[in-house]
């Protein structure tokens, strides 16, 4: 009797997980499905989500993020447009600081092992602000077109809202993510205001500044968006081609201010290469350390000033 109840016992468990198992595969069936279907309505649209990539280093990450500094450097990193998290480039960056520092104490002398890791940190950094300002410089350069597709579809008729999200799937990267970014803060409900201020901030720069504040003013006291846009549109082109001229006029400067630091890192290989071990002999005594500090100093001060000259402001 005991024998049966076993067996009738452990059938109906058996039909029981056979039934939740269907159950279960017609569920995750449905799932994917309704999944599909809505990526080909997004991909119809042109709004169809990356799959994107798996992220390395999530323990770090979500540490990094909880500082202030790590908010700081993922603002930063979402201002480049890079594919990057704030724990990833943490991670390379001290990877490459230790592969410089290694590399200055064996190619050089051990004195120069930390010099060259903080140059390695000052690379980094200044990649970052390299990335941020060429992601600037080609979004200006878009900022004309962006205004003429702004004018056309407010002069059709359509809302401040619907032209935006029209000119985010119409322009290429950055304007296109970056108007994309503001459309989907405006479907969640941000106010006009908070959508553009974020992206003056995301990306500083005055043409962008005159625009949001032309799209704010317009947005608020409800005046002509279609003239002022027009008229917007032909001060940036001509503002476009006069930041073309300078930079090429600046081109050669821009060059110098970074041979400068190059030839001095240089003659310390070529010094090392024509005599074997004196670097080491001449970092060897406090007078010499200091000697290289002073230089390497007077470097970054050169570096600085020549980039600080040759700043025009358009």
């Amino acid at each position: 009797m005991e024998l049966e109840n076993l067996v009738t016992l452990t059938t109906g468990i058996t039909l029981l997980t056979c039934v939740l198992a269907v159950v279960g595969l017609h569920s995750y069936a449905t799932g994917k499905a309704q999944r599909q279907a809505l990526v080909d309505r997004l991909a119809a649209t042109g709004q169809a989500p990356s799959a994107g990539r798996r992220r390395r280093f999530r323990t770090l990450d979500r540490r990094l993020r909880r500082t202030k500094t790590g908010r700081k450097l993922e603002l930063r990193l979402a201002a480049t447009g890079l594919d990057i998290t704030p724990g990833e480039f943490f991670v390379y960056m001290l990877a490459s600081v230790a592969g410089l520092w290694m590399i200055g104490q064996a190619a050089l002398a051990p004195f120069f092992g930390p010099l060259a890791g903080l140059l390695g940190a000052a690379a980094a950094v200044q990649f970052l602000n390299w990335q941020r300002q060429k992601r600037i410089e080609k979004f200006i350069n878009q900022l004309p077109e962006l205004a003429r597709i702004l004018a056309n579809a407010t002069h059709a008729g359509l809302a401040l809202r619907t032209a935006i999200g029209m000119a985010a799937e119409e322009l290429e990267a950055p304007a296109g993510e970056e108007l994309g970014k503001v459309a989907d803060q405006l479907t969640l409900g941000a106010s006009m205001d908070d959508a553009l201020g974020e992206l003056a901030d995301r990306l500083p720069s005055r043409e962008l500044v005159v625009l949001v504040t032309t799209l704010i003013l317009s947005n608020r006291a409800g005046g002509q968006v279609v003239s002022a846009l027009r008229n917007l549109t032909e001060t940036l082109e001509e503002r476009k081609e006069t930041r073309r001229e300078v930079r090429t006029q600046l081109s050669q400067v821009n060059m110098t201010s970074y041979a400068v630091p190059v030839l001095g890192v240089g003659s310390l290989f070529l010094m090392n290469g024509v005599k074997d071990g004196a670097l080491e002999r001449m970092t060897g005594s406090p007078a010499g350390q200091v000697a290289v500090i002073v230089a390497f100093a007077l470097y970054a001060v050169g570096f600085v000033l020549i980039r600080r000259l040759s700043r025009i402001d358009v």
